[in-house]
């Protein structure tokens, strides 16, 4: 029996020496290498036009790494948009092939989404990330630059609309129709809603329509505060109103606003505003000035509580943005644009 109770202990220490040893499985190579670009060097440089959206921009092709056994990896081209050494990457295109072929659409739509500004160019830094399992390291390729100047895409923003008894009288052809009213914008995608509408006239009235029509829906109120079907909103002085509108709370805002260009480049520099002047047809605010090489911003009501400056120097506004440029001295026409939910200016060098 002593024996038997051996050998059966001999035999169970066989089994789990075998199970231990099949148990380990594919031994990953500790040096796989990483995905090395084949297909560029980077150092390109690529225009991007909106007509050529559905052409092929580039393929990128790399060699696979040896992790040492047939491993499935998903490779991820990863870019470096803000300057963060891929702390925060941007992925541009993943797949599970060795190269991949992009459009220029498809690149242009990346490098919007990520913030790339149009327009002008800019360098990016791109990398290949290449991932098989949380259990196995990503191995990454070196960092490879290319030169984009992407088109903006024009983006179609929620909307409510203005409809009222100023219209004809302002620019926004017949009255009470929605159809033809200003629009306000919800850029935030939140219900929460802004624009500039110009009232020729004292104590003119308007609403607030969920669509261009009068099926949908409709806010009305006083004194801030809305409600669906309310009673007409009035405005008491005619002029060029920024409105804000809070569905959720079902407030409104209206402030009016005189518009002037500030900056060392301008007659006043940075203590006084040159006046800019509405013009209802073509809806905007316009002014022919002699511009010194410096800066300038637009601001309302010669008061710093609302100004407009440009991040990218590219024709759009941001609230409190940066400073303009002037690069060169000359007489200018300045044009501000608030018409659209993209804030615009323009300067043409007469």
């Amino acid at each position: 029996m002593k024996n038997l109770i051996i050998s059966l202990i001999a035999i169970f220490g066989l089994l789990v020496f075998t199970s231990c040893e099949d148990s380990t499985g594919p031994q990953v190579n500790s040096d796989p290498g990483t995905p090395a670009l084949s297909s560029h060097s980077g150092g390109e440089s690529f225009v991007l036009n909106e007509e050529d959206a559905e052409e092929e921009l580039f393929t990128l092709s790399w060699e696979a790494p040896d992790f040492g056994f047939n491993a499935a990896a998903t490779y991820y081209i990863e870019m470096d948009v803000d300057g963060s050494d891929f702390e925060n990457p941007v992925t541009l295109a993943q797949t599970n092939s060795t190269s991949i072929s992009l459009t220029v659409g498809e690149v242009n739509n990346r490098l919007n989404v990520a913030g790339v500004p149009f327009g002008i160019e800019s360098e990016v830094p791109m990398r290949i990330r290449a991932h098989v399992s949380n259990d196995v390291k990503d191995q990454i390729s070196e960092v490879f630059i290319f030169a984009f100047t992407p088109y903006e895409i024009i983006i179609e923003f929620p909307e409510i609309y203005v409809p009222g008894g100023y219209q004809s009288a302002s620019g926004y052809t017949a009255d009470w129709s929605p159809a033809d009213a200003p629009a306000l914008a919800s850029v935030n995608s939140n219900d929460r809603y802004e624009g500039y509408v110009y009232f020729a006239a004292d104590n003119q009235e308007f609403k607030f329509t969920a669509e261009r029509n009068w099926d949908n829906g409709d806010w009305g109120g006083s004194e801030g505060s809305l409600e669906p079907g309310g009673s007409n909103l009035s405005i008491e002085n005619a002029g060029y109103y920024k409105i804000n509108v809070d569905i959720p709370n079902l407030t409104y805002e209206l402030l009016a606003t005189d518009w002037g260009l500030i900056g060392d480049a301008t007659p006043g520099g940075w203590d006084g505003d040159t006046d800019m002047t509405y013009d209802p047809a073509d809806k905007v605010w316009r002014l022919t000035v002699d511009l010194t090489e410096g800066f300038i911003k637009f601001r309302a009501n010669d008061a710093w509580d609302l100004n407009y400056g440009s991040n990218e120097a590219n024709g759009t506004l941001q609230a409190g943005g940066s400073d303009i440029p002037i690069e060169e001295a000359g007489n200018y026409t300045v044009e501000l644009d608030l018409s659209d939910p993209v804030y615009r200016y323009s300067l043409e060098l007469n």
